[in-house]
């Protein structure tokens, strides 16, 4: 029988699970206005309404941020290297990447089972995204909430049971002595502070060449970030750890103080001001773009924050 307590969770996780389908829906619309390419959301996501300029200039700017920053990884440890996308959602970076000649040693996305299990059905069910996971000298594995390729490994997990994480990243392969870059969006702003703090502790002390790349909210002190976690509160989302996002330096603060060796956060305003210049000349022109102040106070509100576990990928940067 369930607690008050476990429903409201449940109810909670239910939340935080559509915060996918908004987020893929946003990044369809983007690349169907041209803002970048992608030739695979489409199978994870139908034909969505037009989102406001601003909306489609804040996933151009996170998405290519991401982007910039994983090929830069890919490059210094010449493929040696592996990928962890932590509440992976339907992001289509392993497909971007294959498209693109790029190859690590192992690609592994984490996400809720009943994300997994759509995503498990679209790949699936699609040739173009099958065959990119496959390999003829490995058979892919397949279940309900489970995929696993000879690199690509998609996997059903509550991120706040660690000792199910432990057991997760055991089955998928992952080899601690490797390069291995941890990707995050708005993911760990959902977890009690303690269970993200238990987990990032637990990565610092297991992979000693790590790279962590976090998007996420900041300045919710603020009356727009109030405006924000009211907006997300209404729709069941419970943000558990907004207390690490209330600036820069709280982000930083929760690697540094995890185990992590050295953090650095930036704020999307300070991050378009050093996307590639022609690129944001090339969006600008895609649509007129009225309230210039509220793309500034949007761009205020989210960061990415890096942290590493080795010195070296201290220098992967914009």
């Amino acid at each position: 029988m369930f607690r008050r307590n476990d429903v409201d969770s449940v109810g909670s996780d239910e939340a935080v699970i559509a915060t996918n389908d908004d987020a893929s829906s946003c990044k369809r619309c983007a690349v169907a206005l041209g803002y970048w390419k992608d030739r695979y959301i489409n199978y994870f996501v139908k034909a969505t309404d037009r989102k406001a300029p601003e909306i489609n200039r804040g996933y151009f700017a996170r998405t290519v941020t991401i982007k910039i920053l994983v090929d830069k990884f890919i490059e210094v440890t010449n493929g040696n290297c592996q990928i962890v996308n932590i509440g992976a959602g339907f992001d289509t970076l392993y497909w971007r990447l294959v498209e693109e000649g790029k190859s690590v040693k192992g690609f592994v996305e984490f996400d809720f089972p009943g994300v997994t299990s759509r995503k498990c059905l679209y790949i699936q069910r699609t040739k173009q995204l099958l065959q990119a996971v496959s390999d003829e000298d490995y058979d892919v594995k397949l279940n309900r909430n489970n995929l696993h390729g000879h690199t690509y490994k998609l996997t059903g997990v509550d991120l706040r049971n660690l000792t199910e994480v432990e057991a997760k990243v055991k089955e998928s392969d992952l080899q601690p002595d490797l390069p291995t870059l941890f990707l995050a969006e708005c993911v760990l702003v959902y977890m009690p502070l303690q269970k993200s703090a238990q987990l990032l502790r637990w990565i610092a002390d297991r992979f000693k060449s790590a790279l962590f790349i976090n998007y996420e909210m900041v300045n919710l002190g603020d009356r727009f970030g109030e405006v924000m976690l009211n907006n997300l509160r209404t729709r069941g989302c419970d943000l558990a750890g907004a207390d690490a996002c209330q600036t820069t330096e709280t982000q930083r603060k929760r690697f540094l103080e995890n185990g992590w060796a050295g953090a650095d956060s930036c704020d999307m305003v300070g991050i378009w001001s050093r996307l590639p210049p022609e690129e944001v000349a090339r969006v600008s022109q895609i649509e007129l773009l009225d309230e210039q102040e509220l793309l500034r106070q949007l761009f205020a509100h989210y960061a990415f924050t890096t942290a590493w576990t080795d010195h070296r990928w201290s220098e992967v940067t914009l």
